[in-house]
């Protein structure tokens, strides 16, 4: 990964850093990759197709060769529901654990599909617990899954998976994983983590570009979902099957995106894989909270429960403090935020990942001083509500 004397490239000229989840910044070598055309029937591009499957498999752990990968046309949401259409068995229940907008989407997306679900809701922003999972599991014996959300974006917090996955395991039950925005950077070790299928993107924390997601499952999964989903389009079996059998997508792939993702992928390897992207990614974050903190803002969460991903920030209690005009400001610096999910203050989130280090997220605290100057801001305190509600949580 690089040293604190080394920086990344800006982006091109005139392009404002994404403080993003997804899609975010990517290097010029990624932008680069997408400006020649491809034939999904090219040998060379079902070679990169391969490449791009056995690179993320190296990303698992898997040394037993019991996994493989999947990927699929769209943007995450459709591999996530590709995952529960075909992973769970028409007759199966699904335990969603929920602290925000995405565990919320999957209840959602089950209702679609008519799968039996209970939602164990943790409000928002707290993190469910091995010990409630125990608990769900053992007064209700129909539930056969359990899916989770590794790092839930709308507060960003990183949900405890290796305890949840344990007390899945200790039940007899499977669990499905959605790293949509984790997966590249924090660990999700098939030998930690006993999960039967998961999840991510391509435009997350390998830094490419958005157009297709992919599933990483056992094999054995694999098999027996042949014949359970409810698309022909989102049938992972179908799939997988037709890839491994002709080394090509089923139906048109994203061509520009999948090269691009490939560049990502080897870029992802140079700088350490998931260890070296991480540790960037941490260090992003460590600099931004850091210096958000000392302008007087205060994060949502503990630092316990902070991810290396996005840090959701409270906006301040001054009368002249306006949300939309601190977004513009900031834009027009060169950083473009994301809003809050928070229903009960108002608040806003700053991306940590993408092709970016701790020398631009300095830059981001700098901007941030002075768009609160130039509002008339003098104190980036949150209201007194947002404490208590913090209270709330940390209780």
């Amino acid at each position: 990964m690089p040293n604190s004397s080394t920086r990344l490239e800006s982006p091109l000229l005139g392009e404002p850093y994404l403080l993003t989840p997804g899609p975010l910044t990517t290097s010029a070598k990624v932008k680069q990759a997408m400006l020649r055309d491809w034939g999904s029937w090219d040998s060379e591009f079902r070679a990169l197709t391969l490449e791009m499957r056995t690179s993320l498999l190296e990303l698992t752990g898997d040394t037993k060769g019991e996994l493989d990968c999947v990927p699929m046309q769209g943007s995450g949401s459709f591999s996530v529901e590709a995952m529960l259409a075909s992973f769970v068995p028409r007759d199966g229940k699904v335990l969603v654990l929920s602290n925000g907008a995405y565990g919320q989407r999957i209840a959602q997306t089950l209702v679609y599909l008519n799968r039996d679900h209970t939602v164990m809701d943790k409000g928002d922003y707290i993190p469910p617990r091995g010990d409630e999972v125990t608990a769900a599991l053992e007064i209700d014996s129909s539930i056969s899954h359990v899916v989770v959300v590794h790092c839930e974006t709308s507060s960003g917090i990183l949900n405890p998976v290796k305890e949840i996955s344990d007390a899945v395991d200790a039940c007899g039950r499977k669990l499905l994983v959605d790293s949509m925005s984790a997966f590249g950077a924090i660990p999700l070790d098939i030998n930690e983590v006993n999960y039967v299928a998961m999840v991510s993107s391509a435009n997350k924390c390998i830094e490419g570009v958005p157009g297709f997601g992919f599933i990483i499952a056992k094999k054995d999964e694999l098999e027996a979902a042949k014949g359970r989903s409810h698309s022909l389009s989102l049938d992972i079996h179908a799939q997988w099957t037709h890839m491994n059998k002709t080394g090509q997508w089923r139906f048109t792939p994203p061509t520009h995106v999948m090269v691009a993702f490939v560049e990502a992928l080897r870029a992802h390897k140079a700088e350490g894989g998931v260890a070296g992207r991480g540790g960037r990614y941490t260090k992003n974050r460590d600099v931004v909270v850091e210096g958000m903190r000392e302008l007087g803002f205060e994060t949502l969460l503990k630092d316990r429960w902070l991810s290396p991903i996005i840090v959701t920030f409270f906006c301040p209690a001054h009368k002249s403090f306006c949300f939309d005009k601190f977004y513009a400001l900031l834009k027009a610096k060169g950083f473009i935020i994301y809003p809050g999910k928070l229903t009960v203050v108002a608040s806003f989130r700053i991306g940590c990942i993408g092709h970016m280090d701790e020398h631009v997220m300095r830059k981001v605290v700098a901007a941030a001083k002075e768009a609160l100057a130039e509002m008339g801001v003098d104190s980036a305190v949150p209201p007194e509500k947002a404490l208590v509600e913090r209270a709330k949580l940390a209780a």
